[in-house]
């Protein structure tokens, strides 16, 4: 059976309390619900509370939590899902990430 290959692991700790967390893998089946063969989590936020995150949890496919709000997240690749997220972690920053 193939495994999951790493393709991507950041974190940071912010002065200020917040966390940033990327980690990407190449899976050998798409995750159920998403097109493409990547399994996602990208978080922003403090320890026990999620800010944003986008993730592709199986059943659910390629989606973003802001807040308690839940939206669909179309994929394209995995630079312009970094960089989507790196913006959005940019303005909740006020301009620094």
């Amino acid at each position: 059976m193939a495994k999951a290959t790493p393709l991507f692991s950041r974190r940071i700790d912010y002065d200020d309390g917040a966390i940033l967390q990327m980690r990407i893998v190449v899976v050998p089946t798409p995750v159920r619900g998403s097109a493409h063969s990547l399994k996602y989590s990208l978080f922003y936020g403090r320890a026990g509370e999620r800010i944003l995150a986008y993730d592709n949890e199986a059943g659910k496919g390629d989606h973003i939590h802001r807040g308690d709000l839940e939206t669909r997240y179309m994929f394209t690749t995995v630079e312009q899902l970094v960089a989507d997220f790196l913006s959005e972690v940019r303005l909740l920053r006020g301009g620094s990430v």
